[in-house]
């Protein structure tokens, strides 16, 4: 009997997770432990490759069908509007988790920043003001199409795409040959997505197997009792919130949420990226779920790089563990300030590995903490940043479940009013 793509990729994230645990008890210098990691490294990086192949056409195909789609039906505005108010209140929901949990833990007592001289000695960190980000986020919107196709600029792409579906729509027939060839495109790389997948399991065993061989024990127990807390809440908002608004809203029950997307959150976990995620994410949306495609091709590319629930919570709760560990005591306002930027760089963080350490900075900064802290986060970010993505990863899920969801119920209850 043949296993299904689900199963064999569970099956591959296991031996991924023993392989990692076997190579990372050898010594440093084993010959079995530097071959091994070399063709895990090898396989992970071919495997993400693949889906960071396809991800720019299926992005840009989609956005254009599903707006063109949505504008046919007159539900784009309905669509965008209660995009944005979802995203808003999850990621809100999120901050105030990671705020809470700090306060509530304290996962600095008994740290301090001496113990952390060394990673912070020689430490560099980029200063970016506010206005600076500001400008160069909104800038950002609105690059040359060529250039963001051509570097896989996916907030650029999905801005383009945008405006590019709504002139079309706007246009009516007068280019049915691009509306087609955009039809064509998004299935072609639907397809392309399909037989990449094939090769999942390989790939997330060995991009697990070099994360767990990988990391620095020593640290990790150091910095236990912040790693607990922002894993605990993290995990909380993923299997609590997030399913809970979704059967409150549609009554999708957790379970069928988990076994649907199970395929992407495997993904989401091994790869680290929303981004190379995102063509997994998109398919299993369709199939699992039954969201209409127009809903997919919109939201999800907007979610992947708008709504970052893991990453706002992560980088609310670190600013507040290094104010404890540097002795400062954050005011109200203060951490509505963390709160408020916090949700702003989640925005502007991109769908890559480590990401947050990006937007970590401006952060810190806003009240006044030192840049050069994070440091100390850097070693223990990428298994951090795994969770966080399945989170991230998850919420664009439920977000598409949702909005299709509430965008079908008020189309169902306009159509007797349009008849009448």
């Amino acid at each position: 009997m043949r296993l299904s793509g689900n199963s064999q990729i569970l099956i591959g994230a296991l031996a991924g997770l023993a392989l990692g645990m076997f190579l990372g008890a050898q010594p440093a210098d084993a010959g079995l432990r530097v071959q091994g990691l070399y063709l895990a490294g090898l396989i992970g990086s071919v495997f993400i490759a693949l889906l960071k192949m396809v991800l720019v056409p299926l992005v840009f195909s989609s956005i254009v069908v599903g707006v063109a789609q949505l504008r046919q039906h007159g539900s784009i505005r309905r669509v965008w509007v209660t995009t944005l108010l979802f995203y808003l209140l999850t990621v809100t929901i999120a901050v105030l988790l990671g705020l809470g949990a700090a306060h509530l833990f304290d996962p600095a007592a008994g740290l301090h920043l001496d113990m952390f001289a060394d990673a912070l000695a020689g430490f560099q960190a980029k200063q970016l003001p506010f206005p600076e980000f500001v400008q160069q986020f909104l800038t950002g919107l609105f690059r040359n199409p060529f250039s963001a196709l051509a570097n896989g600029d996916i907030v650029a792409l999905v801005v383009f795409a945008l405006i590019l579906g709504i002139a079309l729509v706007q246009a009516g027939e007068r280019y049915p040959v691009i509306n087609r060839g955009m039809e064509e495109m998004q299935d072609l790389s639907l397809r392309i997505v399909g037989a990449i997948m094939r090769l999942a399991p390989w790939g997330i065993a060995a991009l697990l197997a070099k994360l767990i061989a990988t990391q620095d024990m020593a640290l990790l127990e150091t910095m236990a009792r912040f790693i607990a807390v922002v894993l605990g809440t993290t995990l909380f908002h993923g299997a609590v919130v997030l399913p809970g608004l979704l059967w409150l809203i549609t009554k999708v029950s957790p379970l069928a949420l988990w076994r649907g997307g199970r395929e992407s959150f495997i993904t989401a976990l091994a790869t680290s990226s929303s981004s190379a995620t995102m063509p997994v994410t998109m398919r299993v949306t369709q199939q699992h779920f039954g969201v209409r495609p127009a809903t997919v091709g919109f939201v999800v590319p907007v979610g992947t790089t708008m709504n970052m629930d893991g990453t706002a919570l992560y980088e609310a709760a670190a600013a507040l563990f290094i104010a404890s560990l540097a002795g400062i005591e954050l005011s109200l306002g203060q951490q509505v300030v963390v709160c408020v930027m916090s949700m702003l760089a989640a925005v502007g963080a991109p769908g890559i590995p480590s990401a947050g350490m990006v937007t970590m900075v401006m952060v810190l900064q806003s009240v006044g903490l030192p840049a050069e802290a994070i440091a100390i986060l850097l070693p223990i970010d990428r298994i951090l940043d795994s969770l966080r993505t399945v989170v991230n990863v998850e919420g664009d899920i439920v977000g598409s479940i949702v909005v299709d969801h509430l965008t079908l119920r008020a189309e169902a209850q306009d159509a007797p009013r349009a008849a009448g």
